[in-house]
């Protein structure tokens, strides 16, 4: 008999330490075998480095991980309540399970176990989008992100330029990342059932980001731009220049067009542009005479 047949049922476990979902966690657990065997699948080769899980609950995933060979899992978990069943599991799979009590928003998950990494989870959806803004800014400290969103988190994660989904949440991750939905969950896979269609993104680091830029400028950038999206890049790119127009030209871009036209190298342009200090007001007057 392998560790994952010793342990018992997940219902039975649930109903053993009283795991009912909180809402107030973003809690929805997923029980399928099938599904949490596909998900751990879709995670590759897991014999080397760490397999870092958040919000395992009472440990479906988990458990997929770990018999889908996951040489080391290191779950956080918050819910104090979900720990013994946690300890079950790490208790059938001698050294390879690791527990962390604690709020995944304040543990750096990206410090956790040995290389390479990799986070694997059905993320608690109140948390999700923090939780996943954080792994973006350090691409070289994992060897890829598979994750579980609501299917609204993961159209605008892999949205294109002119799409209704397309903003600062796919411009922050497709610039440093590969970005690919693999599937998508139906609600009554879950327990409780959310209001919403699950889907499963895969995020693998770029060798080099799309084009030259710093952080913090093109998001500077995309927020300005995409905060008035509607409107023309002279008008919404006011908030960083008083002369959006020379910004503009110093990137290539047109002045009517619209942040939602923009290809993601035109935006790290914008940063650039930015950076460099070409944003000063145009000149005045006659010139000087030499």
């Amino acid at each position: 008999m392998s560790a994952g047949e010793a342990l018992p049922p997940l219902r039975e476990v649930i109903a053993r330490h009283g795991l009912a979902a909180r809402h107030s966690l973003g809690q929805h657990f997923l029980l399928d075998l099938n599904l949490t065997g596909r998900i751990a699948r879709a995670a590759g080769h897991l014999s080397q480095g760490t397999t870092i899980e958040i919000g395992p609950g009472p440990g479906g995933l988990t458990r997929a991980l770990l018999a889908h060979g996951a040489v080391k899992v290191v779950a956080v978990e918050r819910d104090e309540r979900c720990l013994p069943a946690l300890a079950e599991i790490a208790a059938a799979y001698p050294g390879r399970l690791e527990v962390v009590a604690g709020d995944a928003l304040g543990v750096d998950a990206g410090r956790l176990g040995e290389r390479p990494r990799r986070i694997v989870a059905n993320l608690p959806y109140n948390v999700a989008t923090p939780l996943l803004l954080g792994w973006l800014a350090a691409p070289e400290r994992f060897e890829r992100l598979v994750l579980m969103f609501q299917r609204e988190v993961a159209d605008r994660l892999t949205a294109g330029p002119r799409s209704k989904d397309y903003g600062r949440l796919a411009v922050a991750a497709q610039w440093r990342w590969q970005v690919r939905r693999l599937f998508d969950i139906a609600p009554r896979a879950f327990t409780p059932p959310p209001k919403v269609t699950s889907s499963l993104v895969e995020l693998v680091p770029r060798p080099q980001p799309l084009a030259r830029a710093e952080p913090a400028l093109l998001e500077k950038v995309a927020a300005a731009a995409f905060g008035q999206r509607r409107k023309m890049l002279r008008q919404s790119l006011r908030g960083l220049t008083p002369d959006p127009g020379r910004l503009l030209a110093a990137a290539g871009i047109g002045e009517t067009r619209r942040a939602e036209e923009l290809s993601i190298a035109e935006f790290a342009a914008l940063a650039e542009a930015l950076r460099l200090g070409l944003i000063g007001p145009r000149p005045t007057g006659p010139r000087a005479s030499p």
